[in-house]
């Protein structure tokens, strides 16, 4: 664990963005302009993670935007999964998201992207939803204080949007975490034998 961790942070050292490079454009820009501001490309912090994928570092990506900028998520991006507008879930997220105040965006961290991919690795071999560890290696390698699991296909956004409706969660557990007051996060989205894709979302 300790070599894996020291291993990290080199790649990760070794990554730079050169002087003066272009931003890439917001992966929300197609549902309006303003998620291009240049103010906004500081939610972009997974991006020279080199351990985590273009799916995860998307997913992080977005998640920071949401919760930088949750009036205009409420206002943008929403109004696009109109198919659960009916739902008493997500009337609660929009008017909980056009009432919130901006938060920060979340780090990428390398220990709970250690635990993430453990589990949604096992658990997508195992057919298995849940939180508990079902492996040895993985609850030795267990690192958050919060975490968040979805099962199913999609693209990062569908799969980070299911996780903050909520829905049938009375709870609203994954969206109390999502929207936390945490600092770090570890992404991890894996095949899974039932469901297709699983991700897992650690935060610390």
């Amino acid at each position: 664990m300790k070599t894996l961790t020291i291993v990290l942070a080199m790649l990760c050292a070794c990554m730079h963005v050169p002087a003066g490079a272009a931003s890439p454009s917001s992966p929300l820009s197609k549902y309006s302009a303003l998620w291009n501001q240049a103010r906004l490309a500081r939610a972009n912090t997974a991006r020279n993670s080199v351990y985590l994928s273009r799916q995860e570092k998307e997913m992080i990506h977005i998640l920071n935007l949401a919760r930088m900028e949750p009036r205009l998520f409420a206002k943008t991006v929403l109004p696009h999964f109109g198919d659960t507008a009916s739902s008493t879930y997500f009337r609660s997220l929009r008017a909980e998201l056009l009432a919130m105040a901006p938060l920060p965006p979340l780090l990428p961290d390398s220990l709970c992207w250690v635990s993430a991919r453990c589990h949604a690795l096992s658990s997508g071999q195992h057919a298995y939803e849940g939180h508990e560890r079902i492996t040895d290696e993985c609850r030795k390698l267990e690192y958050f204080m919060g975490e968040c699991c979805h099962y199913g296909q999609g693209s990062p956004l569908d799969m980070l949007v299911s996780l903050l409706i909520d829905e049938g969660i009375p709870s609203l557990g994954h969206r109390r975490i999502c929207l936390g007051r945490f600092e770090k996060i570890g992404a991890s989205i894996q095949p899974h034998s039932e469901y297709g894709l699983n991700v897992v979302l650690d935060f610390y």
